[in-house]
């Protein structure tokens, strides 16, 4: 698949300035999702995707948030997403960047970014073909959905960082990343009936 243009880069610099806010967890998310997954579902080809999930922070109850509603859209063929997709999206009001999945580096994704009334971002569509990634992406979700302590430490980190990088979401994302391998890496080795009873450092 081919690599993103000099302005889609350029683009990609960009978006990854915008201020990170973090507010509290809002109980209308998960209606939020559950409106855009609709959506989404109607509009896209049956034969190209395979699963739609709420992932990110705001599929977790009571966690704080940038209050953007991350959606993993699993699908077969990211080529037809490129030719297919990426007009419907931009129909329904989302704009589309191919970009890399790590740093600069392949594989690429099919990443789709939905802005309110104000110009705010609201939703985060990545379409991706499952792999390790996309199943990470859930177990994450679920162990902090199961274990309220690594959810409250996920919060705090979260918050830290938004004041240490307000303006560089690559910054943000990546100090993040022990964290969450962290708790993978638990998630991993622990049976999944245990994980409400894990303690946390």
């Amino acid at each position: 698949m081919s690599v993103p243009d000099g302005a889609t880069a350029t683009r990609i610099d960009e978006l990854a300035r915008e201020p990170i806010t973090i507010i509290p967890y809002d109980p209308a998310w998960p209606a939020r999702y559950a409106s855009e997954q609709e959506r989404l579902r109607l509009a896209l080809p049956e034969d190209l995707c395979t699963a739609i999930e709420h992932i990110g922070s705001t599929a977790v109850p009571g966690l704080s948030a940038k209050p953007i509603i991350d959606i993993q859209v699993e699908v077969f063929d990211l080529d037809r997403v490129r030719s297919e997709v990426a007009p419907v999206m931009r129909g329904l009001g989302y704009e589309f960047i191919w970009r890399p999945s790590m740093g600069e580096r392949a594989p690429f994704y099919a990443w789709f970014i939905g802005r309110d009334a104000f110009g705010d971002r609201a939703y985060h569509v990545h379409m991706v073909q499952p792999d390790e990634a996309t199943a990470d992406r859930l177990l994450f979700r679920d162990l902090l959905r199961m274990n309220k302590a690594a959810a409250m430490l996920y919060e705090a980190l979260k918050q830290e960082l938004a004041a240490a990088h307000p303006n560089d979401r690559e910054a943000y994302t990546r100090a993040k990343e022990p964290f969450i391998a962290h708790v993978l890496d638990i998630a991993r080795r622990t049976h999944r009936d245990r994980w409400a009873d894990l303690m946390w450092p």
